[in-house]
């Protein structure tokens, strides 16, 4: 808000405008010469000079009531937005994360690539964007995933490792206060605990978190699990290619493109379409 000070230098800029251009020059002779001399018109000028300030005044008060209510009023709607997408309890932090790291906030449709993304603007704005599609606790790993993204190249720069260890700390660190019960089902913590010692670049890659994860999740995709699949049955992934599972190795399977034959690693949680056992 404009502070009392700025509006009385403000009303004495305004004043001294008009007086120099409502009034008018009249000439008169003095020793033969002309001179110029300002003087008033016939109507009250002070008057006038009154009546324009206080109509400036306000509508500048009422301006910045009008900016003031907005800005209420999209807090409001980004908070309304986010108890459709949060756990009740984690609204009220995730708010102040937003607000104090002026984040723009995209809820886009689902992407099969990602859960979501950060990406700062060419303006300098803060944008990230997180699926609408995800259930609530995933949705809330994926913002503060995203927000961690921001700090830590705030803070250490844009030349780190996207998910290095100034990452991993800064992603430790404000996601602590949300891993408690009121926010997370007790049977998630656990995990969670466990997944937060040393995060991973996606959530997707904790394959027991992941899983747990699932069966929070609104809709049944219909899909199923490599690691469900039979040996050798063919699968279809999201971009149409086919593959037949084969042995697993360490923690992943190896499954074979059919068009290529070319062998690739699937993670045991990855959702695909079973084609033929």
């Amino acid at each position: 808000m404009i502070s009392n000070n700025l509006l009385v230098v403000l009303n004495s800029f305004i004043i001294i405008v008009i007086v120099c251009f409502r009034c008018v020059q009249r000439e008169c002779k003095v020793n033969g010469k002309k001179l110029s001399l300002i003087v008033n018109k016939n109507v009250n000028i002070l008057t006038y000079i009154f009546f324009l300030v206080s109509l400036i005044v306000f509508w500048i008060k009422f301006l910045l009531k009008t900016i003031w209510n907005l800005k209420i009023s999209n807090f409001v709607t980004m908070q309304d937005t986010l108890e459709r997408y949060l756990p009740e309890r984690a609204v009220s932090l995730s708010m102040e994360l937003i607000k104090e790291n002026s984040v723009h906030l995209k809820i886009v449709n689902q992407r099969v690539t990602r859960h979501g993304d950060y990406r700062r603007m060419p303006n300098g704005s803060h944008q990230i964007t997180v699926n609408a599609t995800l259930n609530k606790y995933r949705f809330l790993i994926t913002l503060v995933h995203e927000i961690a993204h921001l700090v830590a190249f705030e803070k250490y720069g844009r030349k780190i490792k996207p998910h290095g260890l100034e990452w991993k700390r800064t992603f430790q660190y404000l996601m602590l206060p949300f891993l408690r019960p009121e926010v997370f089902p007790t049977n998630l913590l656990p995990m969670l605990a466990r997944h937060f010692r040393n995060p991973k670049a996606s959530s997707d890659t904790d394959a027991g978190l992941s899983l747990a994860l699932k069966q929070f999740d609104v809709q049944d995709s219909g899909k199923s699990y490599v690691f469900e699949l039979p040996h050798g049955s063919v699968f279809r992934i999201y971009n149409g290619k086919l593959f037949q599972k084969k042995n697993k190795r360490v923690k992943r399977y190896e499954c074979v493109e059919v068009a290529t034959g070319r062998v690739y690693l699937f993670q045991p949680n990855a959702e695909v379409e079973l084609i033929k056992d």
